[in-house]
């Protein structure tokens, strides 16, 4: 079938400035997606695209899900915006009650934004603030980690640790430093699950700590699994030790878990699988299963109620968003939140985990291929880059399996792989029978 109708035909691609694109190749070339179902987009010539990505990490539950979709129709008809600055609405409380309770058991609260971006900012000024009003107001200094995604905001992409986000946009917030990255290809290469070495490199934040003193030190903002730099797991030990640095000395941990958040390992959260605590969890994506923008921060309650204190007409945190806790939103979380319990979703990639990790790790000795690596329903396959040429190799690759009716996503020379969670050996089949298929045809 093609898609003729003069809306799904844009005469003029000039005017939208396309994120994280390569506008100009794109739009001598245009992949164009028109509709979705399922484990499957359909492009503009009618062809089905398995989704290897779950959109952009986001669509857990797959597309077109039913009871998403309704829960939208009948909140559009019901209630369509309701402000969120001292007036409220049923469902935003209903879904913060569904969130904290799928939530690990410390989490007793939910901020909502409108994104993981937004989630972030919450999460930074949420520590600083929460030290501030306990009279440590001396505690402003942030710790992120190299290669570490926070989305593109100023405090993100400050505390975040990818060059090409950071090199642009000036000095960015002062007092933030970074710990080192995870990723060491000389002792893990091609390691299933959690690396065996690494954990020490946690120790480098006691030097960090030396330097600026612990007692200027808010929060410590790491992925518990760094998605979007090119899938990097924690070493065995790291988060733990990590955990027990931070409390030795008074200083928050937060986990962005907008990627690993909603069953991606086989847990509702990382920090359930990996058994590890922070203070504050930041997520987004899978939340409304990527149908409408939604993120959220869960707090332990101790920081919650130190922020209520004073006369009871007084607001007690000077912060949040237009949307927050938006009505469409939230019908779409609840509907999505739903979908997740009636299918089993968020356990899903332990069931279908090992196959997917026996299939990816069949791509071991193709061309080109110096790294695998896999947990619960994700994976990455590192490709060595072509001289003179970074991302070249891998961004071919992402064009030649789009032409063979897969989306991947690539990073660098990484191809990364984040199925939606309903995907069958079928399409774990087709999806790394066609990557084997490009990686052999690759230059």
């Amino acid at each position: 079938m093609m898609y003729d109708e003069p809306d799904l035909r844009p005469n003029d691609l000039s005017a939208f400035w396309m994120p994280f694109t390569s506008n100009r190749q794109f739009k001598r070339a245009p992949r164009m997606l028109v509709a979705a179902e399922g484990m499957h987009y359909t492009a503009q010539d009618g062809r089905q695209i398995l989704d290897g990505t779950a959109g952009l990490w986001c669509v857990n539950a797959g597309h077109k899900r039913p009871k998403i979709v309704e829960a939208i129709k009948r909140q559009a008809e019901e209630l369509d915006y309701a402000p969120a600055f001292q007036m409220g609405h049923p469902k935003a409380f209903q879904l913060a009650n569904r969130l904290v309770d799928l939530a690990p058991e410390p989490f007793t609260q939910a901020f909502f934004t409108n994104s993981g971006s937004e989630a972030v900012e919450t999460a930074l000024k949420t520590a600083i603030a929460y030290h501030r009003v306990r009279g440590d107001g001396a505690r402003t200094r942030l710790i992120g980690r190299e290669r570490g995604y926070h989305g593109v905001n100023f405090g993100g992409i400050s505390v975040g640790g990818i060059v090409a986000n950071r090199k642009m946009f000036g000095t960015l917030l002062t007092g933030v430093d970074h710990l080192p990255h995870t990723h060491d290809l000389a002792r893990n290469a091609f390691t299933r699950g959690q690396p065996e070495y690494g954990a020490e490199l946690a120790d480098d934040l006691m030097r960090i700590l030396a330097l600026h003193d612990p007692s200027t030190v808010a929060a410590v903002i790491v992925e518990p699994m760094a998605g979007s730099t090119g899938v990097l797991m924690p070493p065995k030990g790291y988060l733990e030790k990590l955990r027990a640095i931070c409390d030795q000395h008074g200083i928050l941990l937060i986990f962005d878990e907008v990627i690993t958040g909603f069953g991606r390992l086989g847990s509702p959260f990382a920090a359930e699988h990996f058994d590890v605590m922070p203070d504050m969890i930041v997520c987004a994506k899978g939340l409304t299963n990527g149908v409408i923008p939604m993120g959220a921060v869960l707090v332990r309650q101790e920081i919650h109620d130190a922020f209520m204190q004073g006369p009871e007409h007084l607001i007690e945190f000077f912060h949040g968003y237009t949307y927050s806790g938006n009505p469409m939103a939230c019908a779409a979380g609840l509907g999505t939140l739903e979908t997740y319990a009636d299918e089993g979703l968020l356990s899903r990639a332990r069931e279908i985990g090992p196959y997917w990790e026996e299939a990816l790790h069949a791509l071991k000795g193709l061309p080109h291929v110096i790294d695998i690596r896999n947990m619960g329903l994700i994976g990455a396959v590192e490709l060595e880059p072509i001289a003179g040429e970074p991302t070249k190799r891998a961004f071919s690759a992402f064009l030649a399996a789009y032409e063979k009716g897969c989306l991947i996503r690539t990073t660098g020379d990484i191809i990364a792989l984040s199925p939606p969670l309903i995907i069958e050996k079928s399409h774990i089949d087709q999806l790394i029978g066609t990557l084997a298929d490009v990686l052999k045809g690759l230059k």
